[in-house]
């Protein structure tokens, strides 16, 4: 029985690939020193995998920034408005992928960076292929091939990891009418056999094409191209061994389009969709093999044994041993490195870090869980099997996990603690009176640049080297120097900056009942971008307030309003590695009535805006339409329940960032925040579309610039969205605003990007008084 891996994190167990990015890009390290970073954490990857014993080890799997992004450069799907980016020659390649991703403003040039979205319903993003009428591809990076010579040279021979063909352009977006993206396969393909011609020169054994859209709805267009495209390359290249792996949901009715495919061996995700296995029986054709996904590469707690031991011998019985591989269930980047790292005097709690496997420790349970197969088990495996059996018991009987407090609350919730007390348009008027603002209100998402000197306060707060009073002290004034920086160039609606924040979920965790937390369960979420999700283990609730102590602060500090700032139930669910022993939902109501608790403290402290982010709520929608409503339902609801405690005079502003919102509209209309802002400027407001067509009754503030980016965009530019916003929105509900959070800038690009911002809305509001005038 063969032992498979579907791709490992690249980041680096402390995130070297991170610090060697951002090194590289702020100018001091060299493209060598990024190089080698890289190649220590691909050898490092592959030598641990080998020594852990799998069999079907990844290459290609790492990235510097995202492996979408590497298939766009890699079949030179490349934005004409790049060509420019040649950098004198030596650096270009890398330099081009960089600008891709980030933006380029250098050299005389300023060019935008490419959109970004979700990876399906994970935290990951990925940069959108940009497609165009006939467009035409061509091998431009040799990365693929490059890499498994990289590993080859290590004595490994690896399974080459490439993106889908169909996967690939169905994550794309068409950037111009008439005609669907679908149909460049016949121009695509062409590149994809120049790919397999490399690796099949190479003498490559395996190779893996993710294809996780035949977990989704497929259109027959969608579903005759998967067809053609694995045949012709079946037909080039018979001795290749192709593996097409699915996973985050069962395949349904995709299932006999999968199976009817020529190659290998398909992935399934049996722990999305364990009761797909059965339907799998019905149509695997009799020479090919079956990988299935055992081991959960999505959250973090250990596998229980038993219950995959169930499915492994069922497939066995089934198909024989020999036609049966196992795997987790995805690719690992979305799980922390390793384990061990997590010492004792950390954090984490012996009790629950019994109940975890990261990455590394999963390639190990997928490992023996191919030897606990054997019937001739060893002593060893029968001890393991049962201290697997023993820890997961504990887990189950804990009294860390349940709270029958929390759990009658959320049983006794009713309709009323969903709802405001008037409608928005009443509403609208209480709240104009009391707000005074003009009109294209100013402000943004919340959080103002941590520099290192304010993390650095942090760390040494941890480790007893600040004490909390001059912690506070030093807190005190990076706030004080914020508020007087928003005044100082006009915004309307100040934050205090929230430098008293490790990371929007972490920091409401830590402050929260029933969460745990590691030092070192860093995950990728976008390029350097990393976050650490804390733990939900049990149930979920609030002992004292939160923010209401920096929220007034920084309210005591100026006659402005200033936002109370907090994340929503729906986005800690999200953003949180989750406990799998009940219903999600039910998880998400309890943080909801914390979180109520929390905005009803704000608004008796007298803080008149509060902003409840859910950046998350598009993310967490199922991949499979029939399942939208359920999922809507409650999320929706628990949004609600968390805003719905105040006065309709204050005003519950929320955000959401990188999603598509055309399918989910009247749902996002349903949660009824009196403000919501989204992110609009990679998208050139094309996101507004689907609140124009809605006839999106509340306010909006569609982002006018690109935070991911380190380009600082000019009033001018600025002011061409918000004409593009005007277009589709009334001049009455525009809000004016960044598209997310500043916290990953520098202090001197989001100086200069809010002074342009500011002076765009005082433009615009000139220009509608001379419009009135004039009229």
């Amino acid at each position: 029985m063969l032992t498979n891996n579907l791709g490992y994190p690249r980041i680096g167990s402390n995130r070297e690939l991170k610090k060697a990015c951002e090194q590289y890009w702020s100018g001091k390290s060299t493209l060598q020193n990024l190089e080698q970073v890289a190649r220590e954490i691909r050898k490092q990857n592959w030598l641990l995998q080998q020594e852990a014993g799998i069999d079907l080890i990844p290459s290609n799997d790492f990235s510097f920034y995202d492996q979408v992004l590497d298939m766009s450069l890699t079949v030179g799907a490349i934005p004409s408005r790049y060509h420019e980016v040649i950098l004198n020659g030596a650096h270009k390649e890398i330099d081009l992928y960089f600008a891709m991703a980030r933006g380029y403003q250098k050299d005389g040039l300023d060019i935008i960076a490419m959109e970004m979205t979700k990876w399906f319903d994970t935290n990951y993003h990925y940069i959108v292929p940009e497609f165009y009428k006939d467009q035409q591809f061509k091998l431009f990076s040799t990365k693929i091939a490059d890499e498994y010579e990289e590993a080859k040279r290590l004595g490994l021979f690896t399974k080459p990891v490439i993106l889908g063909p169909i996967t690939y352009l169905l994550l794309g977006k068409e950037k111009e009418a008439g005609f669907h993206r679908i149909s460049l396969i016949k121009n695509l393909l062409p590149v994809y056999i120049q790919l397999l011609q490399q690796l099949s020169a190479r003498n490559v054994e395996w190779v893996q094409f993710d294809e996780p859209f035949l977990a989704m709805d497929l259109t027959e267009d969608e579903k005759r191209a998967f067809l053609m495209v694995y045949k012709e390359i079946r037909r080039l290249f018979p001795n290749l061994k192709l593996m097409v792996a699915t996973y985050f949901e069962g395949l349904r009715d995709n299932l006999e389009l999968a199976f009817s495919l020529p190659v290998q061996a398909i992935h399934v995700d049996l722990v999305r969709c364990p009761e797909q296995l059965e339907a799998v029986f019905e149509v695997i054709p009799s020479q090919m093999k079956l990988s299935i996904g055992v081991v959960d590469g999505r959250n973090i707690w250990k596998a229980d044994y038993e219950q995959a031991l169930k499915l492994i011998n069922s497939a066995v019985e089934k198909l024989g041993e020999e036609r049966v591989i196992l795997a987790p269930s995805c690719s690992l980047i979305h799980s922390p490195c390793d384990l061990s790292l997590e010492t004792a005097n950390e954090p984490l709690m012996d009790e629950i870090k019994q109940w975890l496997s990261f990455a590394k420790q999963k390639v190990t349970e997928v490992v023996t869980l191919s030897k606990l197969v054997n019937p001739h088990k060893n002593e060893s495996l029968e001890a393991k099997l049962q201290q697997n059996i023993e820890e997961n018991n504990s887990r189950r009987s804990s009294v860390l996990i349940h709270q029958t407090a929390v759990q009658q609350r959320v049983a006794a919730a009713t309709a009323k603690d969903s709802l405001r007390n008037l409608p928005f348009d009443d509403r609208k008027v209480l709240q104009q009176q009391s707000l005074q603002l003009p009109l294209f209100p100013t402000t943004t998402i919340g959080s103002f640049p941590q520099t290192p000197e304010v993390r650095s306060w942090r760390t040494k707060l941890k480790k007893g080297l600040l004490s909390a009073a001059v912690y506070q002290d030093l807190i005190e004034k990076e706030t004080i120097a914020t508020i007087r920086f928003q005044e100082e160039i006009g915004l309307d609606v100040l934050v205090h900056g929230e430098f008293e924040r490790n990371d929007m979920v972490e920091y409401f965790g830590e402050k929260l009942d029933g969460f745990a937390f590691t030092k070192f369960g860093w995950v990728q979420s976008y390029g350097s971008r990393c976050v650490k999700p804390p733990i939900i283990f049990g149930d979920v609730y609030r002992q004292e307030p939160m923010t209401v102590k920096w929220a007034s602060f920084a309210q005591s500090l100026t006659p402005k309003l200033v936002k109370g700032m907090l994340t929503g139930p729906v986005t800690i669910l999200q953003w949180s590695f989750v406990r799998n022993d009940q219903p999600r939902a039910q998880t998400c109501k309890q943080i909801a009535f914390a979180i109520r608790d929390e905005v009803a403290d704000l608004e008796k402290a007298g803080i008149k805006i509060i902003q409840i982010d859910e950046p998350a709520i598009r993310e967490g929608l199922p991949l499979r339409k029939a399942d939208w409503e359920n999922y809507l339902q409650w999320a929706v609801n628990a949004f609600k329940i968390s805003a719905s405690g105040v006065q309709d005079s204050t005003q519950i502003h929320t955000h959401m960032c990188y999603s598509e919102f055309n399918d989910i509209i009247q749902h996002i209309a349903n949660m009824d925040a009196d403000v919501i802002t989204i992110e609009c400027s990679r998208s050139q407001m094309e996101l507004l579309d689907a609140f124009a067509a809605f006839n999106y009754p509340n306010e909006i503030g569609p982002g006018v610039y690109d935070i991911h980016s380190p380009r600082v965009p000019s009033s001018k530019e600025m002011m061409f969205l918000l004409e593009k916003a005007r277009a589709v929105i009334p001049d009455a509900q525009l809000w004016v605003n960044p598209d997310c959070g500043l916290k990953t800038r520098h202090w001197e690009e989001t100086k200069s990007a809010l002074i342009e911002m500011v002076k765009a809305a005082k433009t615009l509001r000139v220009a509608v008084k001379t419009e009135i005038s004039i009229a």
